[in-house]
């Protein structure tokens, strides 16, 4: 079978002949009630063809290295071949309800008959033989550049996506070779189900309010269609620890001063333009490190005190500077011009990819990707000092009065 392929609500210009898209509705009507009769037949043992989807058992299955690996469909659901929307052609193995099914046939017998009385597409018959018997499979479509494309390869799709983590299910490792790795039911308290989608929600900012990202820094919110993009390996998460200031340091109050981080498994000073491109393209790492393609930032908040506890506005910040240069020795420098006004501050940093995005790595559980310490100026430094002094000598003074 060949390469599946779903398609996008723009996959087709709007102008297409209506004698073209009854043809293309029969079309897709036939081959999924083919594909469904063939998918009765298939086993777990039945060949097939890397990357193919099919429904084996009942269940949404994909062949991997020779063999399908099966998933059951979540509840109410079916697994099926379902038609395209006319003008795009081709099927789409899925996990589907039978209402739909049913009512995307019963589209395609609408649109045929509506033209059947003028010849222009297949007669009764073929119209008459679109029927809900079974369902599954791979969609096709016509040979076009994948990333120019504006159809969606199912050697993409993400099958895991069907799963909303609430229930057991068979987790695999598609590396060289199909490995069960165990039956995930991890059930824990507070654990909410994910969102699902059979088609990489390729179209969920339609169900936002809010407008398309689009490159831009909307304040009000927006949806970004953008994937995330690559992913390191775990050896490959980038870190970064400031060396000056270090935390508790005292640094100059109004007086320029030079901030220095050391940086890992970043390659730095690669950086778009965050007018025309926020958010615009996926992560990307390098193939030859394995390491994130980005640049990194350095932000000073300041804090009412060392000791403050209440959350700050990520919205005020006393200096923030995007570091464009490369690490050079794996460390990048930042100069404060003027320095910043007396006070205790919070220094951190934001990794970031190329688009801006705070990188995204492999595993839920890790080092922390950025650092932050905390220096103050002097005056703040003589201040906390007194009070500490002062603190000790009245414990002390109470202590030899109870003597």
């Amino acid at each position: 079978m060949r390469a599946a392929f779903v398609s996008l609500a723009l996959a087709m210009a709007a102008s297409a002949r209506p004698m073209r898209r009854d043809a293309t509705a029969l079309a897709n009507g036939q081959a999924t009630i083919t594909l469904n009769t063939q998918y009765q037949s298939l086993t777990t043992s039945s060949p097939c063809t890397e990357g193919e989807d099919a429904c084996v058992n009942g269940k949404f299955s994909q062949c991997v290295s020779g063999s399908f690996v099966l998933q059951s469909c979540a509840a109410g659901t079916i697994c099926a071949a379902i038609p395209l929307d006319s003008p795009s052609s081709g099927t789409l193995t899925t996990c589907t309800t039978q209402t739909d099914l049913d009512t995307r046939l019963a589209a395609v017998r609408t649109a045929v008959t509506s033209t059947a009385d003028t010849g222009s597409v297949a007669d009764a018959t073929s119209v008459g033989a679109l029927s809900t018997t079974d369902i599954t499979t791979n969609a096709t479509a016509d040979s076009t550049d994948a990333q120019s494309s504006l159809l969606l390869d199912s050697r993409v799709i993400a099958t895991g996506f069907l799963q909303n983590g609430q229930s057991k299910s068979p987790r695999y490792s598609l590396s060289c070779h199909l490995r069960l790795i165990g039956i995930v039911d991890v059930q824990e308290a507070g654990q909410v189900a994910s969102l699902t989608s059979n088609n990489n929600f390729i179209n969920y900012c339609l169900t936002q309010s809010v407008p398309i990202t689009n490159g831009l820094q909307l304040l009000g919110g927006s949806c970004n269609p953008a994937p995330i993009g690559t992913i390191p390996a775990v050896t490959k998460m980038p870190s970064s620890k400031f060396s000056n200031p270090a935390n508790g340091d005292t640094i100059p109050a109004n007086t320029d001063f030079t901030i220095s981080m050391n940086v890992n498994n970043l390659i730095t000073g690669n950086f778009v333009n965050a007018d025309e491109s926020y958010f615009a393209a996926p992560q990307q790492v390098d193939a030859s490190s394995g390491q994130i393609i980005g640049h990194t930032h350095v932000v000073m908040e300041l804090l009412s005190g060392l000791g403050q506890t209440t959350p700050t506005n990520p919205q005020v910040f006393a200096f923030f500077k995007g570091v464009d240069t490369a690490a050079v020795g794996g460390a990048v420098t930042v100069d404060v011009t003027a320095g910043v006004p007396d006070g205790a501050y919070r220094l951190c940093s934001i990794n970031s990819s190329s688009n801006h995005q705070p990188v995204i790595v492999p595993v839920a559980q890790h080092g922390a990707l950025d650092d932050c310490v905390y220096p103050a100026t002097a005056a703040v430094e003589a201040k906390a000092n007194a009070k500490t002094t002062k603190t000790a000598a009245k414990g002390s003074a109470s202590k030899k009065g109870g003597k």
